[in-house]
């Protein structure tokens, strides 16, 4: 399993409302054709977080990197509904920070780490 983070700010003129209702239709559509497993978005509560933090994480999980390279590829196949979805809540963002992420210690680690 890997974890795809996205720190999200918002566009000054957007709202977080219709924000959230565009992630959901783009990341259902994502999960339904199978490109990732899952994914949720949370927003920072009562502005509380480091200097840096944006308001919004989203977070999509996959089950290797091959999933996410089909994700990538799904989002740039040039399907209409998919550019629509997809740009919909990528006109919405202002700013972002984007990380991958694994369980650690994963299971190869560990065998690696049991064989030292």
């Amino acid at each position: 399993m890997n974890l795809y983070h996205c720190s999200i700010d918002l566009q000054n003129n957007e709202k977080a409302m219709a924000f959230a209702v565009a992630v959901e239709a783009w990341m259902n559509h994502l999960e339904s054709n199978g490109v990732i497993n899952s994914w949720r978005l949370c927003r920072r509560k009562l502005g509380f977080g480091a200097p840096r933090a944006r308001d919004f994480l989203l977070e999509i999980e996959v089950e290797d990197l091959t999933q996410l390279d089909s994700a990538f590829r799904f989002t740039g196949s040039g399907d209409e509904q998919v550019e629509r979805l997809h740009m919909t809540v990528h006109k919405m963002i202002g700013e972002s920070d984007i990380a991958l992420y694994r369980p650690f210690p994963d299971p190869e680690r560990s065998e690696r780490m049991a064989l030292i």
